[in-house]
């Protein structure tokens, strides 16, 4: 390589770098704001024109947002929620991904197109179906309506994630187990199951993560206030006194340390979960 060329790379490289930064500085701006504006005095935050720092900051905003409504107990609710949602989406994909990536069986191609056709439908469509089914059945005003669907196959995203490592990953592992005569469902839980480690990762944060931050469904089917997820608890901070905007933001940075708390420890997984899942190949031992 000429020095011209290593010249016009190192251009490119310092360009690329620039444009990256400030996509990123662009990205991060409404989270600026909102930290900026938690920590304004309310008469601030409605000021004209508006101003991007205060002279006077108030970090008592956090505490005050997170005691004048129980934001605690609304996080608690969403943990619940969205951990047991988790655990079933976890497990259910994963078996009908083995299921699909593992079994010969008739229909197995009909049963993968339609778990493909499924991501088309918008969840609109279901949502007055959903709503009478379990009206019917007693589950208005629990949390039945918000956990039991994610234990029925945990999405279509996630069983097609798991059949794709499941396909790229060897199954010599699975073999020899079989040989050493145990059972399938010792092979799926102690051999298959943590071969795609990243698979787990990726669909257990992506569960969590859909249901947290979940509005629609908890504001149909629940009705107490104290059983809230934080989704619906900040709204709270806008239908009972609209001028706490400065609460708001503060309690919209508090709820959302649990997400980049676990999505700094998985990043790694959830990197190769999905550039696995999309290159088709199987990931590497100790990577």
């Amino acid at each position: 390589m000429t020095p011209a060329m290593k010249k016009a790379r190192r251009w490119g490289d310092i360009v690329l770098m620039a444009a990256a930064a400030c996509l990123a500085a662009w990205m991060l701006l409404p989270l600026a704001w909102a930290l900026a504006s938690a920590l304004k005095p309310l008469e601030e935050v409605y000021a004209f024109p508006p101003t991007f720092w205060t002279a006077d900051p108030h970090p008592s905003n956090f505490v005050e947002a997170a005691t004048r409504l129980p934001l605690l107990r609304f996080m608690l609710n969403s943990l619940l929620i969205s951990t047991v949602s988790m655990i079933g989406a976890v497990l259910t994909s994963a078996m009908a991904g083995y299921a699909l990536a593992r079994f010969r069986f008739r229909g197995a191609t009909v049963l993968s197109a339609a778990v493909v056709v499924s991501l088309l439908i918008p969840s609109e469509v279901l949502m007055l179906p959903r709503f009478l089914i379990y009206q019917a059945l007693g589950w208005v005003g629990t949390y039945k309506p918000l956990i039991v669907p994610a234990w029925l196959g945990g999405g279509a995203f996630n069983v097609l994630l798991f059949t794709r490592f499941f396909r790229a990953t060897p199954t010599a592992g699975e073999d020899a187990a079989r040989l050493d005569g145990a059972s399938t469902w010792r092979v799926f839980f102690h051999v298959a199951l943590p071969s795609v480690r990243p698979a787990v990762v990726t669909a257990g944060l992506l569960s969590f993560i859909f249901h947290w931050r979940e509005f629609l469904d908890p504001f149909l089917y629940l009705t107490d206030f104290k059983t809230f997820p934080v989704a619906m608890g900040l709204r709270t901070y806008q239908s009972q006194a609209g001028t706490w905007a400065n609460l708001l933001m503060a309690a919209s940075l508090i709820a959302m340390l649990p997400l980049v708390v676990v999505f700094v420890l998985c990043q790694r997984d959830l990197m190769r979960g999905l550039g696995v899942a999309s290159a088709g190949r199987a990931p590497e031992r100790g990577a």
